[in-house]
């Protein structure tokens, strides 16, 4: 009976039914996410005072087993806690406000507050911007921690490569067609065709402790912009991704 109903339902209005499930499933979900926050937060605090106590403690060997658990539990709450605040920041990757922008000014104000990272990793951030580039329309808050992913993930994928003194970070914009375009280019190690093939599906990671939604939620919020992102990547020579947005037509192209 339930495949009777669907065929009876036009295209537009099967896709219309399917966003609006979803979009009720992620609205569940991130409440979900929400509420189970409040209490890990309380348990990692009590926990933290109930350390501070044990410490206090005559040492022991009973006393040190008590603190190294107490240590753990630390530990795993508040990766519990930050793989919650990546999926409520993945649920909720599709709830944009745009306005106008200059990717331009936009992508040297990140850089600014990622470049001490990157000097402490011994990590040089080259920047080439067109002069000649449309206006795009962006969500600043989300735009900003989209870029700073990939540009964390670069610097990662440069600190984890064997042998590397020294790694690059290149910024390139560039106008394309009716478009912008945004290269992000690492020195990295590169991944696999096989990595490739599953860097953007959620809760794959290739990171130890990674909660593996960073990357499905850039893509997320890319195309929450009307843009699409690509990624192209050799071992043992480095990735690129490369981000599209639809520009602002000038006055001139109308």
């Amino acid at each position: 009976m339930g495949d009777s109903n669907m065929k009876d339902f036009t295209p537009n209005e099967l896709n219309r039914r399917l966003e609006e499930q979803y979009t009720e499933i992620a609205r569940l979900a991130g409440g979900l996410a929400h509420e189970v926050k409040n209490p890990l937060s309380t348990i990692r605090l009590n926990m933290g005072l109930l350390e501070e106590d044990v410490e206090e403690l005559e040492e022991t060997p009973q006393q040190k087993r008590v603190l190294k658990r107490i240590e753990t539990v630390k530990r795993e709450t508040l990766r519990l806690e930050d793989l919650l605040n990546e999926f409520l920041s993945f649920t909720r990757a599709h709830n944009l406000e745009l306005n106008a922008a200059d990717a331009n000014s936009e992508l040297k104000e990140i850089i600014e507050f990622f470049r001490p990272q990157a000097t402490e990793a011994n990590v040089a951030i080259r920047e080439y911007y067109s002069s000649d580039l449309p206006t795009i329309r962006i969500d600043k808050r989300s735009f900003d921690r989209a870029i700073l992913n990939l540009l964390l993930n670069g610097l990662q994928a440069i600190k984890g490569k064997e042998d590397s003194e020294q790694g690059e970070i290149l910024v390139r914009t560039r106008p394309c067609g009716s478009e912008v375009a945004i290269d992000l280019i690492d020195s990295g190690g590169g991944m696999s065709d096989e990595t490739l093939q599953k860097i953007f599906e959620p809760f794959f990671s290739t990171k130890v402790g990674g909660t593996g939604l960073g990357l499905p939620t850039v893509r997320k919020v890319i195309e929450g912009h009307g843009g699409r992102i690509a990624i192209q990547s050799e071992i043992g020579r480095g990735t690129q991704f490369t981000l599209t947005f639809p520009a602002i037509p000038r006055i001139s192209d109308k």
